[in-house]
């Protein structure tokens, strides 16, 4: 295994990234795959488990908004702990290990409330690596480098993503029809497995050479350290309060990253309930994956031209424009390849480029700290989105009430960017 990974790592498209660079981005290459499953076969899945008369935009919604609150309280604490040396990788593994787990437990014979809840605990497991994975950059590759390796990440994520993808829809899709006497249930089922085995297998690179290079305790001091959490929390908060650029950018992530995660999440979900066909939907999504791939590493580039502060704000209009077609002009399987093609154009710029202008303003000893209050604002936050959409959509029987509400996040989240751009 490791010397298919030197092999690759030798490849013409990935000589400009180090050996420990290369590592890194695999991971998202892994992960990645359990994020397609989530957005593309999970929600149809989960649908099919309920009853006729079931709303999964609804579920769907409140599934997430759930995990999102549990990240959202634990990251601040566990990831000040992280910040002592040795300490952010076990806390990584702890929750990749979660989700992982429980990605294959996905493939019980489970009811659909049941199945939810450990698709909850498996989006635990996976938000909680993502922090950890997140703040490993600093200890990855330099400031100078860090849109170019963060694009990469994403983009490779998206295509490397497909190869398992692919592979369980072929079996969804085509091994009811071998004489084996499969079911589109059990394929189903088999799909988390593959998942599972596929992340386990790009994880392995990162956990084999990462080195924890910042750290703002050592290993003899992890008592007092963790003692000290709640301390050195408030110490946090009272610095970040003083410096205006940060808090404001903090806050204006808050606002339209969940608006993306919101539209990445539930695309699916709006769209079957839209009563557009499952087989659509899948291969739309799978699209914005081909095409998210040279966009996110393409943002890399332009960030290093343009800069990376207007790469992000290029991105949030565009995102106003796609959350204003999708609330007002998606009534087919054709608008939803549109759609689908328009996210994939951004998406990937607007993470990549946002973890890493993240990652280059904060002290580098303690960014599993910053990143864990970070995801109070990025992934922590999404109940935001997804309780604008579920309630719109409960209250008034019509999903695009939901959607386009969206657009107000948006909106402000583009304010306070600019505002904390100011000098």
């Amino acid at each position: 295994m490791k010397s298919i990974f030197h092999a690759l790592n030798r490849l013409k498209v990935f000589r400009g990234l180090t050996e420990q660079e290369f590592a890194w981005v695999l991971y998202d290459v892994g992960n990645s795959a359990f994020v397609l499953l989530s957005t593309a076969v999970i929600p149809i899945y989960a649908k099919s488990l309920m009853p006729a008369d079931g709303n999964i935009v609804s579920a769907w919604g409140y599934a997430q908004t759930i995990a999102s609150l549990v990240i959202a309280l634990l990251m601040p604490l566990l990831g000040s702990i992280a910040d002592v040396q040795g300490m952010k990788i076990k806390f990584f593994l702890g929750f990749f290990g979660t989700g992982v787990v429980t990605c294959c437990a996905m493939a019980l014979p489970l009811t659909w409330l049941p199945f939810l809840v450990v698709y909850i605990l498996a989006t635990i497991g996976l938000n909680g690596s993502l922090t950890f994975y997140d703040s490993m950059l600093i200890d990855t590759t330099p400031n100078e480098r860090m849109d170019k390796v963060s694009s990469h990440g994403y983009g490779w994520g998206y295509i490397g993503s497909t190869v398992p993808f692919i592979v369980c829809i072929a079996l969804i899709f085509g091994g009811p029809a071998l004489p084996f006497g499969w079911t589109t249930t059990g394929c189903t089922r088999a799909s988390f497995i593959i998942t599972a085995v596929w992340w386990v297998a790009f994880t392995i690179p990162l956990i084999s050479s990462y080195r924890q290079e910042h750290y703002r305790a050592t290993r003899d001091k992890l008592g007092t350290a963790v003692r000290g959490t709640f301390r050195e929390l408030g110490g946090t908060f009272r610095k970040i309060v003083r410096n205006k650029p940060l808090w404001m950018f903090m806050l204006a992530f808050f606002f339209y990253i969940d608006a993306v995660n919101t539209v990445i999440s539930m695309s699916t979900s709006y769209g079957a309930e839209l009563g557009i066909d499952s087989t659509q939907l899948v291969v739309a999504l799978l699209v914005t994956q081909f095409v998210a791939f040279p966009c996110a590493i393409l943002y890399g580039r332009l960030a290093g031209r343009f800069g990376c502060k207007v790469m992000i704000t290029a991105a949030v209009v565009a995102y106003m424009c796609i959350v204003f077609f999708a609330a007002f002009f998606l009534k087919s399987a054709v608008e939803f390849w549109i759609l689908a093609i328009l996210v994939g154009m951004f998406q990937g710029g607007i993470q990549a480029l946002s973890r890493s202008h993240f990652a280059k303003i904060i002290p580098p000893e303690k960014s599993g700290e910053y990143f864990g209050l970070f995801d109070i604002c990025g992934k922590g936050a999404s109940f935001l989105g997804t309780m604008i959409v579920s309630v719109g959509s409960q209250l008034t029987g019509s999903a695009n009430v939901g959607v386009g509400s969206l657009i107000v996040l948006f909106i402000v989240g583009f304010v306070l960017f600019r505002v904390s751009d100011q000098k």
